[in-house]
């Protein structure tokens, strides 16, 4: 199709991505945490387009480049009023030239899985968001302690078990955003499970939720919703294939709101989803 004006696409700045495709993902009912912003873009400052007709943005999207294998994309958005006019496909070119080849993941919408699926995706597993509301337990569990007690290149090592590649750049700045709350469980001083809730436009949400047994998943829950304030909504999204994560959003009385698939363009990879309770974002993986 054919674009009238004058329309280019070009990298997002720091603001674009706070101003532009965190505001947009808002509008779309999207809840993204308060400070998103800056973490995304840290994590790859060269993976953020944006698509202007005549100097305005009508489309962004996110292209986050862990490393040379593998690349995550998000936060695709056309402004309504220029949907299926054919600015969305010089974007996605854009992101297909910056991922050169990289095994690509994404989170897509029900509506979009067909669309995705055209371009050679395949689904790995949906995921569910479950809301429930935030409670104080009064229960204290042995061995959970704050995130800042532990060694970063030890968390790192343990965060890779369960996504595709290592994020250290991602994770340093994930875990020191304003307001964040993340606690680890520790056997035999070995990290065993780690969570992490942060502030959103609505509520909380709790990702990610990495746990070796559903044991150590229920208490880091019990214990990220117990450091906010009690009946505020919480949201936590898991992998479908994982019944123990189902059976945890069913004892806190959670329910399903919105879903999605992760899907690769390439292999899948290699990770036991029964100890993923939580994932991180839709956004970055």
């Amino acid at each position: 199709m054919a674009i009238k004006g004058n329309y280019i696409v070009r990298n997002m700045t720091a603001d674009e991505v706070d101003n532009v495709a965190i505001e947009w993902a808002a509008r779309e009912g999207w809840n993204p945490g308060l400070h998103d912003a800056p973490v995304f873009y840290a994590t790859d400052p060269e993976g953020f387009f944006i698509g202007l007709l005549e100097g305005e943005p009508v489309a962004c999207i996110s292209a986050v480049a862990y490393n040379n294998e593998f690349g995550f994309i998000g936060l695709y958005i056309v402004k309504p009023g220029y949907r299926k006019e054919g600015f969305s496909i010089r974007l996605y070119n854009a992101v297909m030239e910056y991922m050169n080849g990289r095994n690509r993941g994404l989170d897509g919408v029900v509506t979009q899985q067909e669309n995705y699926a055209k371009l050679g995706y395949k689904i790995a597993h949906n995921n569910i968001r479950c809301v429930g509301k935030t409670f104080k337990a009064g229960e204290t569990f042995h061995d959970v302690v704050s995130i800042a007690d532990i060694d970063f290149d030890n968390l790192v090592a343990f965060d890779a078990s369960f996504f595709p590649v290592r994020r250290p750049q991602f994770l340093e700045k994930w875990l020191v955003q304003p307001g964040i709350r993340a606690f680890a469980k520790l056997t035999g001083g070995n990290i065993a499970g780690y969570g992490v809730i942060r502030e959103c436009r609505q509520g909380y949400k709790i990702g990610p939720l990495f746990a070796k047994t559903p044991e150590i998943a229920r208490e880091l829950l019990v214990t990220l919703v117990g450091s906010v304030k009690a009946g505020e909504l919480f949201y936590l999204d898991i992998p479908e294939v994982n019944k123990a994560a189902k059976m945890l959003t069913e004892e806190f009385r959670m329910r399903k709101v919105f879903e999605t698939a992760r899907m690769y363009s390439g292999p899948f990879p290699d990770i036991n989803l029964d100890n993923v309770f939580g994932i991180t974002t839709f956004e970055l993986g």
